[in-house]
């Protein structure tokens, strides 16, 4: 299983705003997550500086690239720039950040 973490933001006076568009989220997007071997995707809010860290756990790293080519992700893209940073092609502005430190129970896969 790959593991990511990466930062984003969201604009000042958005942050309601970003959680209802996350809740729910649209079923065709998550389906879209799913299908391309997602396992898990959470999202943390900063509420003091509008910082987000995400976490997501998937099998593949060639499926967890093509998500942003699919139809539904270019139009969740387009719904949130204007709450977020936001790159040229609409993705929102992350840095991916490097895994220093692991632990996992052995009744999850780990070797402890």
């Amino acid at each position: 299983m790959i593991r990511k973490a990466f930062v984003m933001s969201v604009n000042p006076g958005c942050e309601a705003k970003y959680e209802r568009r996350h809740n729910p989220i649209w079923s065709e997007l998550e389906k879209a997550l799913l299908d391309s071997g997602v396992e898990t995707y959470s999202i943390f809010l900063h509420r003091e500086t509008g910082q987000l860290f995400a976490y997501v756990e998937f099998a593949d790293e060639a499926q967890w690239n093509a998500i942003s080519q699919t139809e539904v992700c270019q139009r969740w893209w387009k719904h949130m720039k204007e709450i977020m940073p936001a790159n040229p092609d609409n993705s929102p502005v992350s840095t991916e950040l490097r895994e220093v430190f692991h632990i996992e129970s052995a009744s999850h896969g780990g070797t402890i």
